[in-house]
């Protein structure tokens, strides 16, 4: 994760070497733009007595925001006319079979939340017969996304519901067997989604987004969108400034901010190296700083293979990250040039600190490498789990080695796994993390391309924690795909990797961007 400071054209190394960040001095506190070396906003003229909290209160990374869903029942009332057909397919006409098909909606939306991992708010039930009912179901522009229970009507509605709300998505429930069967469950392919022609006709609604049945088959959807909502457009800090791996200086985070709308806002090495000057100084800073740092090494299965000062470093440079990102409204953060310049800032490596940061639930990636972190992003959203960061090796014979020298310990979001604290392994130097991941554990591995094209997602179960000399945290991966075809495939550099599989869910949001998407596995 961190080694010494070098030219990137003649030392082999992990890092990013997307160009070295440029001091900003003069700048008033709060955020201002322009003034970052390579575009965006810089988070300047800080000072510790302003950001500390004041007291032993740490400070809580914050909740994701929170999905709004607003279900709607579309239905008719016809009325017997003789020797004519008079009525459509379906179970549900008339009022009164409306008001029991929403109450069974309900039933199955209760079952959705109970269920659900992520923040999910469902607005009251709307049962309307035509678009002059639509003004019924409320606010149009509130929701997130629209649940339409399409058990008759015309396309009219959704058309209308479109209109008012373009930038919501839309979600398709049509029953066969689990109720009274829909008229939409006949038509939605021929009518809606190809416009009575032979092709796919809409950009925003396509197959994946009309379940049949099976309320989880919701649920999933949901939290894909969920995730979408936190990543696009949320900010990150970056300490030192944006960067891509091996990329031309502010290529991939203009490509991070053009696909995402991702608000990246630096911190020069210039005012954080002041900032743990400050604290240093801070007789409480440091006493927390010491005390966490014993807490830590007494929770099981820790084991302590470095020198303790680095440790506490790393807690008081814990403590500033988090301060530094409370002040800047967000919870997620970004080191460059974690292979040198951070050490003689912080007397110690950032390894540490951003494990301890994503075990409590914030987003924290070495290298500031913008052609993965929106990846990283995605996954941690949608899945409420910290995402891991890491190097892929050559995949063969059905496996390939992962590594690096941070990521969180509590992969599932509540256990934290065993681990041995030890310096890093290029540098020797500092403190950084070689964690047991669980074995036979399923991950979800994301693969991002340098010119932000094109995605890619395969999973894999861990076999092995081998112990290499090579970036601390490494495990062996088996693949559930030809490696060779993998190999060939894979493209970027870094790995976004996480507890679970995620795949679908990643798809899912991924079609709504300008990312395109290819499943491996």
């Amino acid at each position: 994760m961190s080694a010494y400071e070098h030219d990137c054209r003649r030392v082999p190394s992990c890092c990013s070497c997307g160009g070295h960040a440029a001091s900003t001095a003069g700048l008033t506190r709060r955020l201002f733009l322009g003034g970052a070396a390579m575009g965006g906003a810089v988070l300047g003229g800080l000072s510790w007595s302003a950001l500390a909290s004041g007291g032993n209160d740490i400070p809580a990374a914050p909740a994701r925001k929170k999905l709004v869903v607003k279900p709607i029942l579309t239905y008719d009332d016809p009325q017997p006319r003789p020797q004519t057909s008079w009525r459509g397919w379906g179970g549900v006409h008339g009022q009164a079979a409306a008001e029991e098909e929403v109450g069974r909606i309900r039933e199955e939306l209760d079952g959705i939340a109970a269920k659900a991992d992520f923040p999910v708010e469902f607005l009251p039930i709307t049962a309307i017969r035509g678009t002059g009912e639509l003004p019924s179901a409320g606010d149009l522009t509130e929701p997130d996304v629209f649940v339409i229970y399409a058990a008759g009507g015309g396309q009219d509605i959704f058309d209308q519901i479109k209109k008012a709300a373009p930038d919501a998505d839309l979600i398709f429930f049509v029953r066969h067997r689990s109720g009274p069967i829909y008229l939409w469950y006949e038509i939605i392919i021929p009518r809606y989604l190809r416009q009575h022609t032979d092709e796919l006709a809409l950009e925003r609604v396509q197959f994946d987004d009309v379940v049949v049945d099976e309320p989880d088959e919701v649920l999933w959807r949901l939290r894909a969108l969920c995730g979408l909502k936190n990543t696009v457009g949320s900010r990150i800090l970056a300490i030192g400034g944006p960067g891509g791996w091996a990329q031309p200086a502010g290529v991939v985070p203009d490509l991070a901010r053009d696909r995402w709308k991702l608000d990246i806002q630096t911190v020069t090495y210039e005012d954080l190296s002041e900032l743990i000057r400050q604290a240093r100084a801070d007789e409480a800073a440091v006493a927390r700083a010491k005390h966490r740092a014993e807490e830590y090494l007494t929770i099981p299965g820790t084991t302590l293979e470095t020198d303790m000062a680095f440790v506490e470093g790393c807690f008081l440079l814990d403590e500033i990250f988090r301060a530094l990102m409370k002040e800047a409204d967000c919870g997620a953060i970004t080191v460059h040039h974690c292979m040198g310049t951070i050490m003689p800032a912080s007397d110690t490596t950032a390894c540490l600190t951003l494990t301890t940061l994503l075990d409590d639930g914030y987003l924290a990636f070495c290298e500031s490498d913008f052609v993965a972190i929106p990846a990283g992003l995605l996954l941690g959203n949608i899945s409420g789990l910290p995402p891991f960061l890491c190097n892929p090796n050559f995949p063969h014979q059905g496996i390939m080695t992962l590594a690096h020298c941070a990521g969180p310990r509590k992969m599932d979001g509540k256990n934290y796994e065993p681990v041995r604290i030890m310096t890093h392994f290029e540098s020797d130097y500092g403190a950084a993390p070689k964690i047991d991941l669980k074995l036979g554990q399923e991950l979800t591995c994301l693969i991002t391309d340098f010119a932000a094209e094109k995605w890619q997602g395969v999973s894999g179960e861990i076999i092995e924690n081998p112990f290499m000399p090579i970036c601390r945290t490494q495990i062996e991966v088996r693949f559930p795909v030809d490696t060779a075809m993998l190999a060939e495939k894979m493209r970027g550099f870094h790995w976004m990797l996480g507890y679970g599989n995620y795949l679908r869910e990643a798809g899912y949001a991924l079609r709504r961007t300008a990312i395109d998407w290819e499943r491996l596995s």
